[in-house]
């Protein structure tokens, strides 16, 4: 099916672009851009990473939409081409294709990629919190993601882990641990924590607060069981942020909405902010969407 052909490219080329970003950290050479705003870094592994995995799905899945963050990268050059890959995971070809989604053709597909999410940690060294994004929406809807994270330490080794998941089949790369009952753990911006934000996760009164940076490792923590939610009441994140990690909550039965409970959107023509936050949550989710003040965004 088609779905599973493209995902099982992202999964492939995810971690492919893992590679570049840890190869360009070794080598010193960052090439740091400020792109204005706040925290609103470029380096030479966002534009490579990108070049990278846009450049293989382009030619993997030719008739799927895909929109990448960086909006200065030329995918017609002689380096574009020697970095196509058209390797896919056998991991993801085992599976067969759920039947809910099995009506789907490449040409519904819209694939949206963050090739280093969380570049203000990458230039601080913060590794743990850097990862590949690359979600697949369908009709609007996120329907299967791939998160890589190119520095995830086993038994004091530094390796690569690949989380995926599709809506309908599950979710796989990790461990889920049970969630303690009676407790609620938050996990928010490290580095973008406005009043907004922090009104919206007083209003949960929770027992813990994780900050980290990057929205892929945020996600991450809720999957795992480590955090009870993410709760972002700002308009900071974009669609290739949140997808991925809303279709691997989703294939695990949790939710991903705005801060109000309203959907978010990943079609072809939607514009790429998340104006009105972002809310993920695998249980009690209802109890978060109750707690958000109306009028928050306006503070």
């Amino acid at each position: 099916m088609a779905l599973m052909r493209t995902m099982s490219a992202c999964v492939a080329v995810a971690e492919k672009a893992g590679g570049v970003l840890r190869d360009i950290m070794t080598s010193g050479n960052l090439g740091i851009i400020d792109k204005g705003g706040i925290n609103n870094l470029q380096t030479l592994a966002d534009k490579k990473a990108q070049l990278l995995i846009v450049s293989s799905l382009m030619k993997h899945s030719p008739k799927a939409t895909i929109i990448g963050e960086e909006d200065d990268v030329d995918y017609t050059t002689e380096e574009a081409k020697s970095l196509i890959t058209l390797d896919t995971s056998s991991d993801v070809l085992q599976h067969s294709c759920p039947e809910s989604l099995a009506h789907i053709n490449e040409e519904d597909l819209v694939i949206w990629v963050d090739p280093l999410d969380g570049t203000k940690e990458y230039t601080e060294g913060r590794k743990q919190d850097v990862t590949v994004l690359i979600g697949i929406a369908a009709h609007g809807e996120a329907v299967a993601g791939v998160i890589y994270q190119p520095w995830y330490e086993v038994q004091g080794k530094e390796t690569g882990r690949t989380l995926w998941g599709v809506v309908g089949l599950g979710a796989f790369g990790f461990n889920r641990q049970p969630v303690p009952e009676g407790r609620k753990i938050i996990t928010t911006t490290r580095s973008h924590m406005q009043q907004s934000v922090q009104d919206a996760i007083d209003s949960c009164k929770p027992d813990k607060l994780i900050q980290i940076g990057g929205s892929g490792s945020k996600c991450i923590l809720v999957i795992e069981g480590l955090a009870d939610a993410y709760l972002f009441a700002s308009p900071g994140t974009k669609k290739w942020d949140t997808c991925a990690g809303e279709a691997i909550i989703k294939a695990l039965g949790g939710k991903m909405t705005d801060v109000f409970g309203n959907p978010i959107h990943y079609g072809a023509d939607v514009s790429y902010p998340n104006k009105t936050g972002v809310l993920a949550a695998m249980r009690d989710f209802d109890f978060y969407v109750s707690k958000i003040p109306a009028n928050i965004m306006d503070r």
